[in-house]
């Protein structure tokens, strides 16, 4: 028995044109405002001595976290320094940041309203599953179209990929609050915003950090998808080795990645960490 195809990706691309036409300078908008920010955070990073910019790496880890954290910062920051990724690690920080702090945004408001509402829970929960196992390449098909090439499509799929983390355990911490609590906050006559902001929020923030700390991890494991769609970044330099294969090269921007990754890892956990001391 022959059924015929259902033009799912025709219908895809016509909503894709439509978007395209009809938003355009939503996107421009969109485009010029990460672009900004990026550059921004580029040229602070870069308008300060990389020698004291890895103190005081290292300075803030040893705040949040012990000695043997802050010590393994300076001495990563300093290989990748000596081995000529610095400005490249510049650009893969901003890049990642720049995901984070668009995840926290976006991410930690909606964790909060699904932890308030079972039926917003229920509708993005499957919405939260499709963006997470829907594989990352394919977010950068659409957001080429939509902001062009460059760092903006790059941190547009980042974002998309490394958001849920934070929308669920946002969700999660708020909903582990322990009811005895919530009930003596309404016995004291508390409203819903009083409840939110000086009870559950404050409890919940490990376990916000911890999602947060997640989408940092997924945001950096971007960074050599996003070099194919012309991010700057260490991710540039893996795809370069790889496409003249160079295993040195490579070997090399590969290594400056996992530093940036463990340094970046231990800096948010141990801020979770804190926070729940």
């Amino acid at each position: 028995m022959s059924i015929p195809k259902i033009p799912l990706g025709d219908w895809v691309d016509t909503f894709v044109d439509l978007l395209q036409d009809k938003l355009e300078p939503f996107f421009d908008l969109i485009t010029d405002g990460i672009g900004g920010f990026v550059e921004f955070i580029v040229w602070i990073l870069s308008s300060i001595p990389p020698a004291l910019l890895i103190i005081i790496f290292a300075a803030i880890t040893l705040w949040v976290s012990k000695w043997t954290n802050a010590l393994f910062t300076a001495i990563g920051l300093l290989l990748i320094y000596n081995l000529g990724y610095w400005d490249g690690t510049i650009d893969t920080l901003a890049l990642v940041l720049t995901s984070v702090v668009i995840s926290i945004i976006i991410g930690v408001p909606i964790g909060i309203w699904i932890s308030q509402n079972d039926t917003a829970k229920n509708i993005m929960t499957p919405i939260l599953d499709f963006m997470q196992t829907m594989p990352a390449f394919v977010y950068l098909i659409p957001a080429i179209l939509f902001f062009g090439i460059g760092m903006v499509p790059g941190i547009i799929a980042s974002v998309i990929f490394a958001m849920p983390p934070t929308i669920r355990l946002t969700n999660l911490g708020i909903r582990q609050v322990p009811e005895d609590l919530i009930e003596a906050a309404n016995a004291f006559g508390s409203t819903t915003n009083q409840k939110l902001l000086k009870v559950q929020l404050p409890l919940a923030t490990p376990t916000i950090m911890a999602g947060v700390n997640q989408s940092v991890m997924l945001s950096l494991s971007m960074v050599v998808m996003a070099a194919l769609v012309g991010a700057p970044g260490l991710g540039a330099d893996v795809y370069r080795a790889v496409t003249q294969i160079k295993v040195g090269v490579g070997f090399e921007a590969g290594l400056a990645i996992v530093i940036l990754a463990i340094v970046l890892d231990r800096f948010s956990q141990n801020i979770g960490m804190k926070k729940r001391k």
